[in-house]
């Protein structure tokens, strides 16, 4: 039976009075502890104020990337062990934005995951294809090489620390909108994908849908066979929305 995961991925969003917001809104809400995970992922400055306000909820913290080295002269990156020390459950891997905007291929996408699964970090690996992909019918193999490219890089022990998301690239800001069954094909081939790595992988592994899901439509996405849970954006910037997503999957 696979946990649902809710995270709430704020970009480059939130406030002080934001992380306030959240932690008296989940301190003042009821969860079935082993029925869902639930995580939020803010900006880096608000990671202490976030592990402080989430204190006595089921609300665990996450990262939205982080450098694949250890240490060094990186001047503005931050290691898994910095992280590790803020509390931090949950790191995003290989978003569509890093991926785009900051260039991060796939070796450097690998060396990510590695270092959180060294340090205890769940890596969040995105996977997803653009509109120019998906009309050119190329999703199945642009997404199972961005899976690829990772698990072909790690042991059989270091995948069983992964989560996936889909984020169906082409839907973000060009007017199109995936159905939940479109959303379930791709959910459906990353899980027969990991077929190929192992059985039990594939059964227990959380593929998460990352494409708009909000209050309205969460259920619906939710009920899909191979939907393990959301990674969440706009919605999960306001409490009430992500919490009424948070009970859809619960």
């Amino acid at each position: 039976m696979r946990i649902p995961l809710i995270a709430g991925n704020w970009k480059m969003n939130g406030s002080l009075a934001l992380i306030e917001d959240f932690g008296n809104a989940f301190s003042r809400t009821s969860f079935l502890s082993s029925a869902i995970d639930i995580a939020v992922i803010p900006p880096f400055p608000y990671l202490a104020n976030a592990d402080e306000a989430f204190e006595g909820t089921p609300v665990q913290i996450g990262a939205q990337t982080l450098y694949g080295e250890a240490s060094g002269a990186f001047t503005g990156a931050v290691s898994a062990s910095m992280l590790k020390e803020f509390g931090v459950h949950y790191v995003l891997v290989g978003h569509s934005e890093r991926r785009t905007l900051f260039k991060e291929d796939d070796a450097a996408i690998l060396a990510q995951a590695r270092a959180a699964i060294d340090e205890g970090i769940v890596p969040i690996l995105c996977v997803g294809e653009t509109l120019e992909e998906r009309d050119e019918n190329r999703f199945d193999d642009v997404v199972l090489g961005q899976l690829d490219a990772v698990m072909n890089g790690l042991s059989e022990e270091q995948r069983r620390q992964l989560v996936v998301a889909y984020e169906p690239v082409w839907a973000i800001g060009t007017g199109r909108t995936a159905t939940p069954e479109q959303a379930q094909e791709v959910h459906a081939s990353l899980r027969a994908r990991l077929r190929h790595y192992d059985e039990n992988l594939a059964d227990n592994m959380r593929l998460l849908y990352g494409g708009s899901m909000k209050p309205a439509n969460a259920q619906e996405l939710l009920s899909q066979a191979d939907i393990d849970g959301g990674l969440i954006g706009g919605a999960s910037l306001k409490p009430d929305d992500f919490i009424a997503i948070c009970h859809a999957a619960g």
